[in-house]
């Protein structure tokens, strides 16, 4: 026992452990949005120290993932969704009792809270707002300078930084290439790599190619060295049809493939960026679409 509680052990994933499926139903939307029957956001607990949640598409069709990770001494929020208003969305309320859920198995005193972003787009930081007076609770401005400068990260980009939890270290990543406060997250204990809007089963917009492509080299690189069970990004575009994608705004999207990639469709993902050699265009892969915007 130490001050803070019952000391978990957060052993990281074993590199010989096969990955398993998710093995959840995300909501998807409805037919009509004034008959929705989601939830405004689905909470998914993967493990007993790790959740998932998704935006109900009706509130914003965007319908952002976001993480919640707890550590020994404080949990890490990424991403705060797409909507600002609790009455539509209420992030904090959510995040608040899944937090005292986790402290009624795990009691533990000062308990702090972490808000991360992804990247700094709106569709992933639009529930700021709701923690900004939250006790315990540091929010991170999503711009590389804030983010950079609260994790450790160099402008050379040439190391990733590390998050202590307590007992759970987070590998940080600088991804830009989408977004120039792109940040991907590496979680030891479930082997998840948290993409962002970088790699995702959906359309990868590129804005700075020569960074995208160096970014890919990176998560390449650093999974051959880490055990990786799933890429796990922040949105799911795709049909189960392959190279298929949703049109943007669609809210209802029955035929889904799973949220999860794996190492190997990452490596798909860099011999797409080697096959386009910075052309800007659309490219129509069976699990993603990648639009060069030049």
């Amino acid at each position: 026992m130490t001050p803070h509680g019952e000391w978990i052990d957060f052993t990281p994933l074993n590199a010989h452990a096969p990955a398993q499926p998710l093995g959840v139903q995300w909501i998807h939307g409805s037919p009509s949005a004034k008959h929705n029957t989601d939830p405004d956001i689905q909470v998914h607990w993967h493990d007993e120290h790790t959740v998932i949640l998704r935006q109900n598409k009706a509130i914003d069709y965007e319908a952002p993932f976001m993480f919640l990770l707890f550590g020994n001494h404080r949990a890490v929020l990424i991403d705060t969704g797409a909507t600002e208003s609790a009455e539509f969305f209420p992030i904090r309320a959510t995040i608040d009792l899944l937090i005292a859920e986790w402290l009624n198995g795990h009691p533990r005193a000062d308990y702090q809270l972490v808000v991360l972003h992804s990247h700094s787009h709106h569709d992933h930081l639009a529930g700021d707002a709701q923690f900004v007076d939250r006790p315990g609770t540091t929010v991170v401005p999503a711009s590389p300078a804030a983010v950079y400068g609260y994790l450790g990260l160099t402008a050379e980009l040439d190391r990733p930084a590390r998050l202590d939890l307590g007992g759970r270290m987070l590998d940080c990543i600088a991804s830009p290439g989408h977004d120039a406060a792109a940040v991907t997250f590496y979680d030891a204990f479930t082997g998840f790599l948290l993409t962002g809007d970088t790699v995702y089963p959906g359309r990868l917009y590129v804005r700075d190619w020569p960074a995208f492509a160096a970014t890919i080299d990176r998560l390449v690189t650093f999974a051959k060295e880490h055990p990786v069970s799933h890429v796990l990004g922040c949105h799911i575009e795709m049909t189960t049809t392959p190279g298929a994608d949703y049109p943007i705004r669609t809210t209802y999207q029955p035929d889904e493939p799973p949220l999860e990639m794996s190492v190997d469709q990452l490596h798909d993902v860099h011999r797409a960026v080697n096959e386009i050699e910075d052309r800007p265009g659309r490219y129509e892969y069976p699990n993603f679409v990648i639009q060069h915007l030049g």
